[in-house]
């Protein structure tokens, strides 16, 4: 008996192409074409890299983005995406990209060497270029390295450097001790506001110069007038020679680049016995003097000349050796394991966070700036908090110029 015909092979199945990806935006240009559905770059693979940039602070409210203030993140981030590196789905979700900073920086202060990583798209070429092409002048991208995927820029820097100025006549024990002291003065007959050698030193007590000061000026200003060009005239008087000025106008004595920024118009003038420069506070002249005083006077401020010029005393402080090695030391005493808790905002003794490492502070070079000479403070530490470098500063110019006794260092660094 004969068998029945089997039946014929089922064909097989062709296989699916395994070429696809499951991501689209993480797909390989080459074997994703381009549509006209997608932008561009979501052809290209993201990329974790470390980005190296420097800003000017001033404008800017710090480097950490705050909502409703003007920022170095905030504007950043927005560059980014501007620039495809971040798709609009990521747009102000930096968590969505691994974003990290390596270091925040406060308001008006500036990096010369900042680190941010993430996920970045870096195709195609050029991404620098864009980034800066978008960012503000103050902001500018130097470069990028591409990293490995757990690199976190904030966790993965183990010092950082800070580098503070400070004015050399801010550590001159002989001027004024405190702004208390100052206010105390007014109505006085030595009232210290209106002292010339802390206008030279650049001093200004904003509480007193530029609000209750502010109104007794434009009352004078009213009642004498301007000049032809519109600036304020000048006031002769006995001995002396004062110039009013008004917001903006013409400042007490520092040098012409900053004067824009001054309210106060205290002038002085030199003596004939030497050209110790006096300001205006009340002095006694004898009538008989009164003349040779005025011959010999120089003003300050030539109103309505181009050749204008700054006269007196130049700043007899120096930041010497000995001067020197007194700062080093009181700086050094931050060095090691301490508790900063009083030298931030909203953090208790007990709080673990309190705890930081400072690897060296000293304050070893002086450099000129605008002809004014300032110490260049740096600091090398682990992590820093809010505030904390400007109040180390502060209590060691506090113990240079006297006006806190040495144990107080003791005290603040204190669990």
């Amino acid at each position: 008996m004969a068998s029945p015909p089997s039946s014929p092979p089922v064909p097989k199945k062709l296989k699916m192409s395994t070429t696809s990806t499951s991501s689209a935006d993480e797909a390989d240009p080459a074997t994703v074409p381009p549509t006209t559905s997608e932008p561009n770059r979501r052809r290209y693979k993201r990329r974790k890299i470390a980005i190296f940039l420097s800003y000017c602070g001033a404008g800017y409210q710090g480097m950490q983005k705050n909502p409703g203030a003007r920022t170095i993140e905030g504007e950043f981030e927005e560059a980014l995406f501007h620039a495809g590196a971040v798709p609009e789905s990521d747009r102000g979700n930096p968590k969505r990209y691994d974003w990290a900073r390596a270091a925040r920086t406060d308001k008006g202060v500036s990096a010369a060497g900042q680190v941010v990583s993430g996920r970045f798209y870096i195709d195609p070429p050029g991404l620098i270029d864009r980034l800066n092409s978008l960012l503000a002048d103050q902001i500018r991208v130097l470069g990028f390295k591409r990293v490995t995927a757990s690199f976190n820029a904030k966790k993965f820097c183990d010092r950082r450097r800070y580098v503070y100025l400070l004015p050399v006549f801010a550590l001159d024990a002989n001027a004024h001790p405190d702004r208390e002291s100052v206010v105390a003065s007014l109505g006085s007959e030595n009232e210290l506001a209106r002292c010339l050698e802390c206008s030279e030193r650049g001093r200004k007590v904003f509480s007193v110069m530029g609000r209750q000061l502010k109104g007794l000026k434009e009352e004078k200003i009213s009642e004498l007038g301007t000049d032809e060009r519109g600036r304020p005239v000048e006031i002769e008087m006995e001995g002396k020679t004062e110039v009013l000025g008004t917001e903006n106008e013409l400042g007490e004595g520092k040098q012409l680049d900053a004067l824009s920024n001054l309210e106060s118009a205290d002038v002085g003038r030199e003596l004939e016995n030497g050209g110790e420069a006096i300001g205006t506070e009340e002095q006694p002249v004898s009538e008989n003097k009164a003349s040779a005083v005025e011959e010999e006077a120089e003003s300050v401020i030539l109103v309505g000349s181009n050749e204008e010029k700054i006269t007196g005393t130049a700043n007899t402080y120096i930041y010497g050796n000995m001067e020197k090695e007194s700062f080093n030391r009181i700086l050094k005493r931050y060095v090691g394991t301490h508790n900063f808790h009083n030298f931030t905002t909203r953090t208790k003794a007990e709080d673990p966070s309190a705890r930081r490492y400072i690897i060296s502070f000293n304050a070893d070079s002086v450099i000129s700036i605008g002809g004014i000479e300032f110490i260049k403070c740096e600091v090398v530490g682990q992590s820093f908090m809010l505030h904390q470098i400007r109040k180390m500063i502060g209590l060691a110019v506090a113990l240079m110029r006297k006006c806190a006794p040495e144990s107080l260092m003791d005290n603040a660094l204190r669990p």
